[in-house]
């Protein structure tokens, strides 16, 4: 008997101690996209995403941008992402840019479904991110994509709504550029 609680007090505490890593939902007229944060593996990215929805930043934020194998002729590498965020550069809601968290680093692989933060050069991220369709090995570190070999930092997953991840990555677009956009109604995140 004595084992007996002393198994269920340990399982108990167990389970009390077990962290959930956060969620966020984005909404669109194609449905809902609920992703899986890495927080412990990517802390600097997971919490500056975070801060930007808390912070209602993300206001008038839409997907405007699906790279396919069909549009980027003159890429040598190819890849397939959709691509949301403010949309212009240094928007006013811009919070500074982020160290890079690279897939060296997080462990974070470009597999299908990763959201990862679109950048210029290596800790210039602010608030442009992509959602990887299929996997995309050549956006991890040393994978070809940037000529930098740095690669993009990868912060979580897709956990539900692939199906409109791929809706969106069908959608009409001219040279990557979704005509129309696809707004994003609202961002939620659950602790």
């Amino acid at each position: 008997m004595k084992r007996l609680i002393v198994f269920l007090s340990i399982v108990i505490l167990l389970i009390s101690c077990k962290q959930n890593n956060p969620t966020i939902v984005i909404e669109t007229e194609l449905g809902n996209i609920t992703i899986e944060l890495f927080e412990k593996q990517a802390p600097v990215t997971t919490n500056n995403f975070i801060k930007y929805i808390d912070e209602k930043r993300y206001i008038g934020t839409t997907f405007y941008r699906v790279v396919t194998p069909k549009n980027q002729p003159l890429s040598k590498i190819k890849i397939e992402v959709i691509q949301g965020g403010l949309y212009e550069d240094n928007h006013p809601q811009a919070l500074p840019p982020i160290v890079h968290e690279s897939t060296k680093e997080t462990g974070i692989l470009h597999k299908d479904g990763v959201i990862s933060m679109a950048r210029y050069e290596p800790g210039t991220a602010t608030f442009e991110f992509f959602i990887c369709v299929g996997d995309q090995p050549s956006l991890d570190f040393g994978g070809g994509r940037n000529s930098d070999n740095h690669g993009f930092a990868a912060f979580g997953k897709v956990i539900d709504g692939m199906d409109v991840v791929r809706k969106i990555h069908k959608q009409t677009d001219s040279a990557q550029y979704l005509v129309p956009r696809i707004p994003i109604t609202k961002m939620l995140v659950d602790y």
